[in-house]
């Protein structure tokens, strides 16, 4: 497989500098309606810049671990299992520096789009929905050591378990999830959900899994332990996104067509509340402190900041066209 820096010196200058400042926290925002990424101050709710991308078009977003890089899969202009452009790459951006310093290349087409970074290994996982796989980067190199399957189209979402061992995709068409053994590279299970679903979460215990069933309003609840649907949540509407808190106390679950999040208390299984936020709440990211979280809103083209303390929204940031992915850099 090939990859490609546009910029080398400067790519490889940036992954192995080292600092003793940390770096500064910043929001990131993928605005997939004009195919750039938001960088956002979450102090003030400034957007610094909107950094173009290389390719149409970036639907998620995660930051390095130390807080410099974004990595934005290009998808593709259309949604999962919709004819369109095919993405074959994913950009890397210099999030101080604020431009795209490099660039991951595949062989083929292969439509990748949730990032995220093993927490034990530092490797890059992306999900490559069109090989039915979950790819593995080294993002130092930015080389592509191999993939997991997944055993099904439309591999969507990705989770990873928090001691480095599982993944877990949401396979929206086929309405399953997949369990992966991440160190063996192999299928473990498929697990029936929905005729479909979307989104997926993990609780910080690694013991629930969550998906959004798309066909009635409610969330499905997966036991780790034996790979099988537990229980399901009802839902005031349709669910998308889930995020837990740190604390692992609640879920929060974005309703698209209410306009709101609901909030699971993860010990009763129950919807305990729900926030207004913008229009159309996709997915949503906590900050690592567990005192605020950040709901984007497609069709406000916003980003909804939500206090978890008092459980009120705290401010609407006026994000890019289609505002979609998220991601937490920084402390």
């Amino acid at each position: 497989m090939r990859f490609a820096f546009p910029a080398f010196p400067l790519l490889f200058a940036t992954l192995f500098a080292t600092s003793a400042t940390a770096q500064p926290a910043r929001l990131l925002v993928a605005e997939k309606g004009q195919q750039s990424l938001a960088i956002v101050d979450p102090g003030t709710g400034k957007v610094l810049a909107s950094v173009p991308e290389t390719g149409t078009t970036g639907h998620e977003v995660i930051a390095s671990p130390d807080g410099r890089l974004a990595y934005v899969p290009i998808y593709g202009n259309s949604g999962v299992g919709k004819p369109g452009t095919d993405g074959n790459s994913i950009d890397v951006i210099d999030i101080a520096a604020q431009k795209v310093v490099g660039t991951i290349t595949f062989p083929h087409p292969v439509r990748p789009h949730c990032p995220l970074f093993g927490p034990k290994d530092g490797l890059l996982y992306v999900t490559t929905e069109l090989d039915h796989s979950v790819s593995i980067i080294d993002p130092k190199d930015l080389h592509i050591l191999g993939a997991i399957p997944t055993g099904q189209p439309e591999s969507h979402m990705l989770v990873l378990s928090h001691d480095g061992q599982r993944a877990y995709t949401a396979n929206v068409g086929p309405g399953t999830v997949s369990v992966m053994d991440i160190a063996n590279r192999k299928t473990l299970a498929i697990i029936p959900v929905s005729a479909n679903t979307q989104r997926i979460a993990i609780s910080p215990d690694d013991h629930w899994i969550f998906t959004a069933d798309q066909t009635k309003p409610e969330l499905a609840v997966i036991d780790t332990t034996t790979s099988k649907v537990a229980r399901r949540v009802p839902l005031e509407g349709i669910a998308y996104g889930t995020a837990p808190t740190p604390d692992g106390r609640f879920l929060l679950v974005t309703l698209p067509d209410q306009n709101k999040i609901a909030v699971v208390d993860l010990k009763s299984m129950q919807v305990v509340r729900s926030i207004k936020v913008g229009d159309y709440p996709q997915e949503i990211v906590v900050r690592p402190n567990g005192k605020s979280a950040y709901v984007s809103c497609e069709k406000s083209n916003q980003t909804a900041e939500i206090n978890l303390t008092d459980w009120t929204l705290t401010r609407l940031i006026q994000t890019g066209k289609s505002t979609d992915g998220l991601a937490w850099a920084g402390q």
